[in-house]
């Protein structure tokens, strides 16, 4: 591949939106005080669900990311989230778009349900009131590509346009194949992430029947707990993370502040079951090791790992143990730290909100923390960082993310050395 493989890409800019803020440094500073995002859930009735607690996104106005107040009225909360964010990344970066060839620049947003809410208020509107009475905006208001599509409607961002959709591997997925993309030298720049708004009653319930997800009603702040031995399941989180990945040279030229380089990915499947993951961990572990060898990574140069971690009995075990089959004796000495006791889980929108927190704790060496962390379990045995954020040297670390469907996603990022 010559030039194009040699091509570097880099992380300049950082946007979020959840439950503990709508910008990425109140974020970062609640993650490393240990906050927790999560409480009774308030916009629905939810006496009759058997989780009733989640992380919502609350007091959010998305209009400074919108054209005009019509335009927020005709998308659903997880475009809004998703805009909002890339706004933000777009504002974080220093991006001058009036400066920039629109031709080269693009935007992977992915979404691993889509417009939930529209689905359902349109639902009861043609049962209640019949097809004449739906909105004509129903279906660009609940299809999932939306986010990445209004988003460069709205900056006119003419390059690569892509909307992944893997679960809760959705995101990281993104960031991965826009890494890809940069790579191949086919856009300079991409808006990269994911945004998730199914906190509603379908959503709530849907994940209930399952019984994925805690019921741990009574104490909101303490019900996600990865990796604790008293984990009962997930916690709902919603919200969007939006990151700027840029080819190095591009970023130099116009004096980009760096958080990191992103230097590997990993993408494999289980290929065996909807939900539950492969035994051990096998397929993470593979998804691992494929990014590390992508980044010519040996697994003791890892600092840092920010697990998939979703305070699931099963899953907490299967990637400890994926983590232990691909590090060998150096999984000890790795911290690994599940940031989602914090933030809920994200469900599309979680790998970038955990690669937003990468690049900070790169920026910052520092970890952050795996909250309500009081109970070890003999199966997840790792240093998880435990209710307190460490300051660290961290040269290079893993994201993982892992969804419904087998899907396995893996980004390897460093510190930027020019």
């Amino acid at each position: 591949m010559g030039l194009i493989s040699e091509r570097r890409v880099v992380v300049t800019g950082l946007g979020a939106v959840c439950s503990l803020g709508h910008d990425i440094d109140t974020l970062w500073s609640r993650i490393l005080a240990g906050e927790c995002g999560i409480d009774r859930i308030s916009h629905f009735d939810i006496s009759a669900y058997d989780c009733q607690i989640a992380a919502e996104v609350r007091e959010f106005d998305p209009a400074p990311a919108f054209p005009s107040p019509k335009e927020v009225r005709r998308t659903d909360h997880f475009t809004q989230f998703g805009v909002y964010a890339g706004w933000r990344a777009l504002q974080d970066s220093g991006l001058e778009l009036d400066k920039e060839d629109r031709d080269q620049i693009g935007c992977f947003i992915g979404s691993g349900i889509g417009g939930l809410s529209t689905t359902e208020a349109q639902h009861t509107i043609l049962t209640e009131k019949g097809p004449g009475r739906m909105s004509p905006f129903t279906i660009p208001m609940l299809i999932l590509n939306m986010a990445s599509g209004m988003f460069s409607m709205y900056y006119k961002l003419r390059g690569p346009n892509v909307a992944t959709c893997s679960a809760c591997a959705t995101s990281t997925h993104a960031i991965g194949e826009a890494w890809r993309t940069l790579k191949m030298g086919d856009a300079n720049v991409i808006f990269a992430g994911g945004t998730e708004a199914a906190i509603v009653p379908m959503g709530m319930g849907g994940f209930a029947a399952m019984k994925a997800m805690s019921t741990r009603n009574n104490e909101p702040k303490r019900a996600s707990r990865p990796f604790d031995s008293q984990r009962d399941g997930f916690v709902m989180g919603e919200g969007a993370g939006v990151l700027v990945l840029e080819e190095l040279e591009h970023a130099k030229a116009r004096g980009a502040r760096i958080y990191c380089e992103i230097v590997g990915y990993g993408n494999t499947a289980d290929a065996n079951h909807i939900t539950a993951p492969a035994p051990d961990g096998e397929g993470a572990a593979r998804c691992m090791k494929m990014a590390l060898r992508s980044a010519g990574l040996r697994p003791e140069e890892i600092s840092y790992i920010n697990a998939h971690g979703t305070s699931t009995p099963q899953g907490d075990v299967c990637e400890t143990q994926a983590i232990k089959s691909v590090f060998g004796e150096h999984a000890k000495k790795l911290a690994v730290s599940s940031t989602k006791g914090a933030t809920g889980h994200m469900l599309g929108a979680a790998g970038a909100i955990e690669m937003a927190l990468c690049a900070k704790a790169i920026q910052n060496q520092i970890a952050p923390p795996t909250i309500n962390y009081e109970n070890p379990d003999p199966q997840c045995d790792l240093d998880y960082v435990p209710n307190k954020a460490r300051p660290m040297i961290i040269n290079a670390i893993l994201n993982n993310s892992f969804g419904f469907g087998g899907h396995n996603a893996t980004i390897a990022a460093k510190r930027f050395n020019g």
